[in-house]
């Protein structure tokens, strides 16, 4: 969970012709670095950026702690980290594989939406895998003791699941009110068609504790743009995915990706419940009833969505990164790029994460970095 004061996706069968989940100015300004973790190699501090901050990567996600910022991507193969203390900087940063998949078995392929917290002292990462066939995926977990996750041994800690062990990708944890909670995306039965948003408590990090709970389902038209023209695979499916969880002023916002990655309409979507509620109770989620971030032609980005949330390094500014393709008809390959912008808060406390940047637009650093 990102606090302030703290996809369909599919296997290769569904495009063929593209990898899955692979698939004005120069700098402006620069000022004499103060600290050695904001310079570069010429002892400099890069007080610009632009957009995208890597030239791929699907389902970015970051962590602060300890003055680094930890990212980490869906590669499909593998689990990899890179570690930077200036987010801008991060195509500099180093970079490990810190945790290798077995060459078969269940959570062999389709490495997809990883996830680093640190929870209880330890680090956890969580992703979806399957043995190469999209039905058989599910959620899984590793585990780290070392202060530092780059170092260490990373442990596998096995799957992640209630006791309907149904299709499930995109987990996420958050803690409200000292409840450890797990939400993703998953199937209602066995067949494919439809993904909503379900949620259930966790008695550790590894666990899930009783029943799961449906709280999203795809109701409005811009949540069902999933036409997939393939033979082998269903005609249409209707997404709600990649959830994360936003707290801010006595609510919490869910905000998750909507329609198929495959579209040029993947948005994002918004949740709403009060701190005070019964998380477990699907009534106490409010949907908004329009996306509150979505494509714009005008500025080249397309189907932007699966996003995660950070803080500048003093905790002035609030950040959403996200990924986007640069033109219609990129689908879910390897051209979705990483990209981040500063958000503001409405009057209504709710967040306005304005419209999407166009590529190579000078951005101001996080604050702070």
């Amino acid at each position: 969970m990102y606090k302030i004061t703290g996809r369909q996706r599919y296997m290769k069968s569904l495009f063929n012709q593209i990898p899955l989940r692979f698939s004005g100015m120069l700098l402006g300004l620069f000022v004499l670095a103060s600290s050695p973790a904001c310079t570069t190699a010429q002892g400099l501090k890069k007080a610009t950026f632009t957009n995208p901050i890597l030239p791929s990567g699907a389902d970015p996600w970051i962590i602060y702690k300890d003055g680094f910022y930890y990212f980490t991507s869906t590669s499909g193969n593998a689990l990899t980290l890179r570690k930077t203390r200036n987010i801008a900087d991060l195509s500099a940063a180093a970079s490990k594989t810190v945790w290798t998949p077995p060459s078969t078995g269940p959570y062999s392929k389709e490495i997809w939406a990883p996830e680093i917290h640190f929870l209880q002292h330890k680090w956890y990462m969580y992703f979806a895998a399957d043995d190469g066939r999209n039905d058989n995926h599910r959620l899984y977990v590793i585990e780290n003791a070392s202060a530092d996750p780059m170092q260490g041994e990373w442990v596998f800690k096995g799957q992640i699941t209630d006791d309907t062990n149904k299709w499930a990708i995109d987990g996420s944890v958050f803690t409200h009110k000292g409840q450890l909670y797990m939400i993703w995306s998953g199937w209602e039965g066995d067949r494919n068609g439809q993904q909503n948003i379900y949620i259930a408590k966790m008695k550790n990090p590894y666990t899930i504790t009783g029943k799961r709970v449906k709280i999203s389902s795809p109701q409005f038209n811009w949540e069902k743009n999933g036409d997939l023209h393939n033979a082998n695979n269903p005609p249409h499916v209707n997404v709600n995915e990649g959830p994360e969880v936003l707290v801010h002023n006595n609510k919490l916002f869910l905000i998750f990706s909507a329609s198929g990655c495959w579209t040029d309409d993947y948005a994002l979507g918004m949740l709403t419940a009060s701190a005070n509620a019964d998380l477990l109770a699907p009534g106490s989620w409010k949907k908004h009833l329009q996306p509150v971030f979505r494509k714009n032609e005008k500025n080249s980005v397309y189907a932007p969505g699966h996003n995660s949330f950070f803080q500048s390094p003093d905790g002035k500014e609030d950040w959403i990164l996200y990924h986007a393709n640069p033109a219609p008809g990129c689908g879910c390959g390897g051209k979705r790029s990483p990209r981040m912008q500063k958000f503001t808060w409405n009057t209504d406390g709710t967040p306005n994460f304005g419209i999407p940047v166009r590529e190579g637009v000078q951005l101001p650093i996080p604050s702070g970095s």
